[in-house]
């Protein structure tokens, strides 16, 4: 299996409606793309975050789902959706379980 965990970090123009937004959208990518096993996303409320606001983990059936994830329209649909509220940057960290 395969982790992929994104940190989020979003402009100070972004809204809490539109963040609400982004998590109900990412999470609805379960019911549409293969491979996905599980997808988690939520507000941080560590206060060593370093201005990440939201993290989200999904983990996928082996490395080929994971591929597949990366270009699969839905995704990049929520992708796009990202960047137009405000994302400022981003970490994330693929590993194998």
């Amino acid at each position: 299996m395969i982790e992929h965990i994104v940190l989020l970090k979003f402009s100070t123009n972004t809204t809490e409606e539109q963040k609400q937004e982004l998590i109900r959208r990412t999470l609805l990518l379960k019911n549409v793309i293969p491979g996905i096993v599980d997808i988690q996303q939520g507000y941080n409320f560590s206060n060593r975050s370093q201005g990440f606001e939201i993290g989200l983990t999904v983990r996928f059936e082996d490395k080929a789902s994971l591929e597949y994830y990366g270009p699969h329209p839905e995704h990049q649909a929520v992708f796009s959706y990202l960047k137009e509220i405000g994302l400022v940057d981003s970490i994330i960290v693929d590993f194998e379980i």
